[in-house]
């Protein structure tokens, strides 16, 4: 059993930074291809960044290309998301997901994820 949980989130000016965090217990979370989704109030979930197993691929929503990084750390276990020139379109629940899929590009949609963190709330003011 995988079981994750996301950090980082809270209150930022627009223009600001912010970067979360994506850890696990249980298994390492090495084993798994990662990505990271959002949900906005009144809007569906939608798919932000993605980055394979092996670190050597990683995809991104357009509208997040040049703003938004995803990597991830192996020897501690995390995998992270910063985003700069944050704006308040950006405000969302935030979620990190992993899937055992190493799908090339690991642009990944929410069926393909097997398991599913809490969540972190980000709220972009103006």
């Amino acid at each position: 059993q995988v079981q994750l949980a996301e950090s980082g989130g809270g209150l930022v000016q627009a223009g600001g930074s912010l970067r979360l965090s994506c850890t696990t217990s249980g298994r390492t979370l090495n084993d798994y291809s990662v990505g990271w989704f959002r949900q906005a109030p009144g809007k569906e979930r939608e798919f932000v960044a993605g980055i394979m197993r092996s670190a050597l691929s990683t995809y991104y929503l357009d509208s997040m290309k040049g703003r938004f990084t995803i990597s991830r750390d192996n020897l501690r276990n995390t995998v992270y998301l910063q985003m700069n020139k944050l704006k308040p379109e950006d405000t969302a629940v935030y979620y990190c997901a992993a899937t055992e899929r190493n799908k090339w590009p690991p642009q990944y949609y929410e069926y393909e994820m097997d398991y599913w963190g809490k969540g972190t709330l980000v709220t972009v003011s103006s």
